[in-house]
């Protein structure tokens, strides 16, 4: 491991709006008012890599609490240090495997869900890894309320495609769809927050794909 690496691990253990693996666990059910001290609706982006967009959204947003779960924490560190050098107060990374989500958020706590740019894991074989396959939407389903949406956000055509078909197949609620992102007239400043990947995939002129979804 570089030592960048060893720096920026070292340093997220002194972050306020750090939890690591079990440090998340004792705040299932009690994310507002345990951990942010608060009423305020919970927004979760899984897959958050550098955090762009939960800090992003927590600024456009201070009335909602934010957290950005990630396994990196050599990524988590960015976001997390922009988060305190900005003095953004609602928001919170917490560094788990995803797949391990209901062992730290109870059933309806969540409000709504973020998955920007995640890997698309394109092998089939690989295809229960897809943040968006129904092992994953399972899990979704409990941690979200009745009127949660899940929101995606990807270069990938065929992750996008693959979503919209889960969505048809098992009987969700699609809200919006487009597959050309900034032609379409869903392009507000919420979805025009930018990640350090997408301005890379923009600069090579790709299209960018948006589904939102929800499960009532």
């Amino acid at each position: 491991m570089g030592k960048d690496k060893l720096k920026r691990f070292a340093e997220i253990d002194t972050f306020s709006n750090v939890l690591q693996l079990d440090a998340g666990k004792p705040f299932k059910g009690e994310w507002s008012k345990g951990f942010f001290k608060n009423d305020n609706p919970v927004v979760l982006e899984l897959a958050c890599g550098k955090g762009e967009y939960t800090v992003n959204l927590a600024q456009l947003f201070p009335d909602k609490n934010f957290i950005g779960v990630d396994y990196k924490g050599n990524r988590i560190w960015r976001g997390a240090k922009t988060a305190i050098e900005d003095s953004v107060a609602n928001v919170a990374f917490l560094r788990i495997q995803i797949e391990n989500l209901l062992d730290y958020f109870a059933d309806s706590e969540v409000d709504e869900i973020w998955i920007t740019f995640p890997d698309p894991q394109p092998q089939l074989s690989r295809e229960k890894k897809r943040l968006t396959s129904p092992r994953f939407l399972d899990k979704y389903i409990r941690i979200l309320k009745p009127s949660g949406c899940v929101n995606l956000k990807t270069d990938n055509d065929g992750l996008h495609a693959y979503t919209a078909e889960k969505i048809e197949e098992l009987k969700l609620k699609l809200h919006i769809r487009t597959e050309d992102l900034y032609h379409s007239p869903y392009a507000d400043n919420v979805l025009s927050i930018k990640t350090y990947y997408e301005k890379k995939y923009l600069k090579d002129n790709k299209n960018i794909n948006y589904l939102k979804f929800s499960f009532e």
